[in-house]
């Protein structure tokens, strides 16, 4: 891991059946932002190629993490300039409190 390298953390991740764990991983494979994926136990990790994401990519993230019911608070640290109107400002989308508190 190189320093200063974001890596998101899935804990106890819950599959309803063996399609559906390759579906998530599938899933995964997909999103053009992740590096790798790596586990311990009951974690996986998820390293981020860079902290500026594009927006399909946080979107894909947002969507993975609300399926999944992975901690989306740690989603946070892409906020910017650039996302912060369809990402923060708009309080009505599905992952707001979720990811942003009340």
């Amino acid at each position: 891991m190189k320093k200063n390298e974001i890596v998101l953390v899935c804990k106890g991740v819950k599959f309803g059946s063996e399609h559906d764990e390759d579906a998530f991983f599938e899933w995964i494979k997909k999103i053009d932002c992740i590096d790798d994926i790596s586990g311990n136990g009951g974690e996986l990790y998820l390293p981020i190629a860079c902290a500026d994401l594009h927006e399909y990519s946080l979107r894909d993230l947002l969507a993975l993490f609300h399926r999944y019911k992975i901690d989306m608070k740690q989603l946070r640290v892409f906020l910017n300039d650039e996302n912060k109107g369809w990402f923060y400002e708009n309080k009505k989308t599905y992952w707001h409190k979720r990811v942003f508190g009340s």
